[in-house]
């Protein structure tokens, strides 16, 4: 499997893939996971960290291992599995500059596994990236999602993926007209 970073990009920023990345379907899951898992399964091992040498390698492996599996593993535990290599990699990119280099909608993504995480520093660090970078979108995200973090501290529309017990709060929240659902 001869796969390079930039195809990965080409892949997730398409036309066709974009305008599902919100609102994705059976099919587009389908195909990520025929085309993807293996590559994914390199990525959870560290057989890819050498695509850490660029602000593209960064961008498409953190794309690997936080979006790719939302999509490949959707409710299922398995899909949060690589989360922390995912904000590993893009730590390691914002540190390097990185992110400069990138488009909004790149530098979008290289942020995400931040607002994703359920500890509550890293959604402070969302909403701080997002602001610095002007993605006025993906900021209301940032602090809804932190909002929710601070809230009850997790994401509990998880909860019955990870098999955790939902308090009577989150219940109350899940079942209400505003509740997130991932």
């Amino acid at each position: 499997m001869a796969v390079e970073p930039q195809e990965i990009i080409d892949f997730w920023f398409s036309e066709p893939v974009c305008n599902h990345w919100f609102a994705a379907t059976p099919e587009l899951d389908s195909e990520i996971s025929a085309r993807y898992e293996s590559l994914w399964g390199l990525a959870c091992e560290g057989q890819l960290d050498h695509w850490m040498t660029s602000a593209e390698g960064c961008l498409a492996l953190v794309i690997l291992l936080d979006q790719f599996p939302l999509n490949m593993f959707r409710n299922q535990a398995k899909s949060f599995n690589t989360e922390a290599q995912a904000r590993a990699v893009a730590g390691f990119a914002i540190k390097r500059e990185f992110d400069q280099r990138l488009s909004s909608p790149q530098r979008a993504f290289l942020y995400m596994p931040y607002m994703h995480s359920e500890a509550l520093e890293d959604q402070e660090r969302s909403v701080s990236l997002y602001e610095q970078a002007g993605l006025a979108d993906n900021l209301a995200f940032a602090r809804h999602h932190r909002a929710i973090v601070r809230e009850y501290g997790r994401f509990p529309h998880r909860n019955a993926i990870l098999g955790r017990p939902s308090t009577p709060e989150e219940q109350r929240y899940l079942a209400s007209d505003g509740a997130f659902t991932g």
